[in-house]
């Protein structure tokens, strides 16, 4: 596909919001208050924040003026109307359910599907899929292709392994399979895309066995436009026509639409299954709200109605991979590994490639993650150990993450390439002193979901095991 590439980005900024970089002093003080868990930093804290693309992005004018539209109707309001009608265009579902956000859609469904010690089978949980699961007795598994965490670059490394799938279900047997979600992008490995090829793959698995196949599908539009420039056959395609094939392979969707909605708070369930869609509704009035609001104020609604077309526009799609290529590359020539290729919400250094004397045991991407706040006020976040080990709770298995990772998330519409810049900098000085980066070990965590509240202490540098 011949691409159009952008010189600059598709849009003006109309309204700004003042950063300030405190002193290097103050970086150090605020990390060891906060316990080492940069999740626990304040906004004042913060430099340049790329801990996350959820919720953080920058409204465009259009959905400013939504905003004003908002029916605050308690139910039926003409805000719910719109915002129905555009899922439906979308994603082709007949029926919708409003949530305030993803894991809010992941507890609904998985409260009402899930029996204990059911199987939720995905190309790659990420971390509020797989906690939902475990939280409800579930046992959450991962197939992801072999390519996956493979360092050569490969154009669909967020694919499913379809072979290891089906016999999987053939062994197990289809009862115990509550359902199979496709994440799209693929977070857990680097915001990898998936092919239709292999979409269609899966659907004819889910399909063959009679089970529910779902959507993850918080970056559809990023994933679409992977599709457009990368799978064979679809260089000619319009993002909403291949919207419109992708999800016609599934039986339903969940979706944080903080992501690709482009808003700061919403999410929904969307599918065709009327006795499920009951099911759920029924705990959502007791949880989250009456049908058509969901936990969301109306303005709310009208907001992701706009972003979830907005978000298809090839201009904006082609601006927002090639500035997180461009990061990528600003972060491998200062000496820091990455994985390759580049997704399409962030970038994700290879932290245990880059700091080989500090063990898995020891959080080599937590390490790194204290190094970009200290260097720079800048916020990453660990997608290791912390995040993905742990002790399972459901058998007690102690884990160890496939990779070390440290994710930089892209805001939408947010930050320019010169605040870029300034990260590959302090990148650049951390690369100059890795040697002197140490492990740390957790002194208090909750039993899901630790990475979010757990307090952690740095160890001295003669604990750390060389060549471990």
């Amino acid at each position: 596909m011949k691409k159009n590439r952008q010189p600059a980005e598709p849009y003006r900024i109309k309204s700004v919001e003042s950063i300030r970089l405190i002193n290097r002093k103050e970086r150090e003080e605020r990390i060891v208050q906060s316990k080492y868990n940069v999740f626990q930093l304040g906004a004042d804290d913060i430099y340049i924040d790329l801990l996350t693309d959820s919720g953080t992005g920058a409204m465009s004018n259009r959905q400013w003026a939504a905003l004003m539209l908002g029916d605050e109707t308690y139910a039926g309001a003409a805000s719910w109307k719109r915002f129905k009608a555009t899922v439906q265009e979308i994603f082709g579902k007949q029926f919708v359910i409003p949530c305030h956000q993803g894991r809010s859609a992941e507890n609904l469904m998985f409260s009402t599907i899930l029996n204990k010690g059911d199987y939720v089978l995905n190309n790659t949980h990420f971390d509020t899929t797989r906690g939902n699961t475990q939280h409800k007795g579930g046992i959450p598994l991962d197939f992801p292709c072999a390519e996956a965490n493979q360092p050569e670059p490969s154009p669909f490394k967020g694919n499913m392994d379809t072979s290891r799938l089906d016999e999987f279900i053939r062994k197990e047997g289809v009862d115990r399979v509550a359902m199979v979600i496709m994440t799209i992008t693929n977070n857990s490995v680097g915001g990898q895309p998936v092919s239709m090829k292999n979409i269609s793959e899966t659907s004819d698995v889910c399909r063959e066995h009679n089970i529910p196949f779902f959507f993850d599908c918080a970056r559809f539009a990023e994933n679409a436009y992977f599709i457009k420039r990368d799978e064979p056959g679809y260089a000619d395609r319009s993002i909403p026509s291949i919207v419109t094939e992708m999800f016609e392979a599934c039986d339903g969707v969940m979706m944080s639409a903080k992501k690709d909605g482009l808003a700061n708070i919403g999410g929904f369930i969307a599918l065709n299954d009327e006795q499920l869609y009951d099911r759920l509704t029924e705990l959502m009035i007791i949880v989250e709200g009456f049908p058509t609001y969901g936990g969301l104020a109306g303005r709310d609604l009208d907001i992701i109605s706009v972003g979830l077309k907005e978000v298809q526009d090839f201009d904006y799609l082609d601006f927002r991979i090639e500035q997180v290529e461009y990061f990528g590359q600003k972060i491998k020539e200062a000496g820091i590994p990455i994985v390759e290729p580049t997704g399409g919400h962030a970038v994700f250094v290879d932290a245990g490639k880059f700091l080989p004397h500090i063990p898995a045991e020891q959080y080599p991407a937590q390490a790194l993650s204290v190094a970009f706040y200290i260097e720079g006020g800048i916020r990453v976040v660990e997608m290791g150990s912390i995040m993905f080990g742990g002790t399972d709770p459901n058998t007690g298995e102690k884990l160890i993450a496939p990779r070390e990772l440290v994710r930089m998330a892209l805001p939408r519409r947010v930050y320019t390439n010169s605040h870029l810049d300034f990260v590959a900098e302090a990148a650049s000085k951390i690369e100059a002193r890795k040697s002197s980066l140490t492990g740390y070990k957790i002194t208090r965590e909750a039993k899901f979901l630790r990475h979010f509240t757990c307090e952690l202490e740095q160890l001295a540098p003669r604990s750390v095991e060389i060549g471990g």
